[in-house]
């Protein structure tokens, strides 16, 4: 079974929740492209990563979700190493463009939604959160970002997405 990034729900909210995400450890890398073929791209130099197409030829476990964030007109694609995997026990990428960063702890609000992980389905629900979240008085710290939790061969509507934003403690 695949392992789910962890988090803590802090508070429920109309159309979203607040939740508080320990300090992890991502393997990324930027990309051209529209938002699909973007998440495609990134994916394949992420695979070959935890693949062993790093420093030690080491296997890494594959975990949930898939993150993938605008960076001007670029975008970032992103996998959540292991929980149990730190800065210092990540293996040392060796692919065009895949680094490692740590993620300090802290919050976070998602709405979670099904479907296809089209442009379309995530600027709407990105927009709703924001509303949402401002609405709710919350302050939020940078842009949407968005999550895929499953293959592309599991139905749409089964599929687990989510549009986050990371907030102001």
């Amino acid at each position: 079974m695949t392992e789910i990034q962890p988090y803590a729900v802090v508070s429920q909210h109309d159309g979203f929740e607040v939740r508080l995400y320990p300090q992890h450890l991502l393997a990324e890398v930027d990309v051209d492209g529209e938002f699909f073929e973007a998440g495609n791209r990134g994916f394949r130099p992420l695979i070959g990563y935890i693949s062993g197409n790093n420093a030690g030829k080491s296997k890494v476990a594959m975990t949930a979700p898939v993150i993938q964030a605008a960076a001007g007109e670029r975008y970032t694609v992103s996998f959540v190493l292991p929980s149990g995997m730190d800065a210092a026990s990540a293996p040392i990428p060796t692919g065009a463009g895949v680094r490692t960063r740590v993620v300090p702890a802290g919050r976070v609000a998602a709405r979670r939604f099904s479907g296809g992980a089209d442009e379309a389905r995530y600027a709407a629900n990105a927009a709703q959160l924001v509303a949402e979240v401002k609405r709710a008085g919350l302050t939020i710290i940078g842009g949407p970002y968005f999550a895929r939790y499953d293959p592309p061969w599991k139905p749409g509507f089964l599929r687990r997405n989510e549009a986050l934003l990371r907030l102001a403690d």
